[in-house]
């Protein structure tokens, strides 16, 4: 599966800073400090609808982390799934009376073109479900084999008893956990389940279903969990640097996908942060697919909206909080927009030295976009009132706030 093409980064003089950041199992900023190429793997969409609001602060989020990487010149290896076979898409399939494939491939299509209308760069290996069913199913052999996992009714489930370290990601307590299962894809009633926690690692074939050869495990597809640990440890191995997702994905996404890598490696942890993005509501509640209480990305470019202004709105909130789309946010960032276009339209300034260094901090201080939006906004004022002298300042500010921010001025 492909991706989508890469906006330019322009370099700018000078080094970032490390990044400080969020770390849902410790519950306190982490300062990463990669090797030369620094490791993300950042959770993809289940297509079966369009690329809402949500979604797009989630991937805005984790492009921040790797402009940061990019500006203390370290490359990047970023890899993000899909996962294009799942029961909402099945389920959406039939709803709609069309072909389950078709849906996946028009609706990943959809998210390729806002991805790039939003200049987020992309992940160097896009990688789908189904494509990924082959190195799923050995990890699925060598759970059970192992013990750590056991068949039901021809399923396997994985036993998270078989993780010592099962619950470091999330930090919650049982009840909150089987809470969480039912609501977002587990069956913690299903009886002859060892644990209600314990997740499904293979979904023997349903009639009506699409399935695959799954060698001794028989005819099925995989579970969700797996499907991104196959991908991660085939393309970055463990300990990488940051696993990334909605606040939504910490359990039970993450927490289940970390305990199925480090049972079947015996190592600890998956990685080295677990870095989740708030939730993005409309009209009181999260915005979500299941409520259909959505702001679309692509309506809003059809309806002729910058995707520089949707980036601009997605920047002015704190990745970790929840916040609420109105068509105030979106104004907002509107008129933010023609006041930065207008103020690097000039050929001299103020200074950017210090504005450059400004977004710099901010960002590396838990991807703190609102505080570096605040610099340049003053940079703008200035130069709006008071002018300069600094033959180059715009094109210095416009090549930084495209650089660090993903806005293209």
């Amino acid at each position: 599966m492909h991706a989508w093409p890469a906006s330019e980064v322009p370099a700018l003089p000078g080094k970032g800073r490390d990044l400080r950041i969020h770390d849902t199992s410790t519950d306190g900023l982490v300062t990463l400090a990669p090797g030369p190429v620094a490791r993300i793997y950042v959770c993809g969409i289940t297509p079966y609808d369009a690329t809402h609001m949500g979604h797009a602060a989630t991937y805005n989020a984790f492009d921040l982390v790797q402009r940061v990487w990019l500006d203390t010149k370290r490359q990047v290896h970023y890899v993000q799934n899909v996962t294009d076979v799942d029961d909402p898409l099945l389920e959406r399939a039939v709803r709609d009376g069309i072909d389950w494939e078709g849906l996946a491939e028009r609706e990943t299509a959809l998210f390729r073109e806002d991805m790039t209308a939003l200049r987020m760069l992309p992940p160097q290996h896009y990688i789908g479900a189904v494509e990924a069913i082959p190195g799923i199913v050995p990890l699925v052999e060598r759970l059970r084999d192992t013990g750590a996992a056991y068949e039901l009714d021809g399923d396997i489930y994985f036993s998270v008893e078989a993780d010592p370290h099962f619950g470091s990601v999330s930090n919650l307590d049982a009840a909150a956990m089987r809470l969480l299962s039912a609501e977002r894809g587990g069956d913690p009633d299903r009886p002859g389940k060892k644990n209600p926690l314990d997740p499904m690692l293979w979904m023997a074939a349903r009639e009506g279903e699409p399935s695959w050869d799954g060698g001794s495990l028989g005819q099925g597809r995989p579970g969700w969990h797996i499907e991104c640990v196959a991908i991660a440890l085939d393309h970055l191995g463990m300990g990488f640097d940051v696993q990334g997702g909605g606040s939504d994905l910490a359990f039970p996404h993450h927490e289940m996908g970390a305990s199925h890598a480090q049972t079947l490696t015996g190592d600890f942890p998956m990685a080295k942060a677990y870095v989740h993005a708030g939730m993005v509501a409309l009209d009181g509640e999260k915005m979500s697919k299941s409520k259909g209480n959505l702001v679309f990305v692509s309506q809003l470019r059809r309806d002729g909206v910058d995707p520089a202004a949707i980036r601009l709105a997605l920047l002015a909130h704190h990745y970790r909080a929840d916040w609420e789309w109105t068509d105030q946010v979106l104004a907002d960032a509107v008129a933010r927009l023609g006041r930065w276009r207008a103020a690097v339209s000039r050929p001299d300034g103020p200074s950017a030295e210090a504005l450059v260094e400004e977004i710099r901090e901010a960002l590396a201080n838990d991807l703190d976009a609102p505080a570096a939006l605040a610099a340049v906004d003053r940079w703008a004022a200035r130069q709006d009132t008071d002018g300069g002298t600094d033959i180059g300042a715009p094109g210095v500010v416009s090549r930084a706030v495209d650089s660090l921010l993903g806005v293209a001025l």
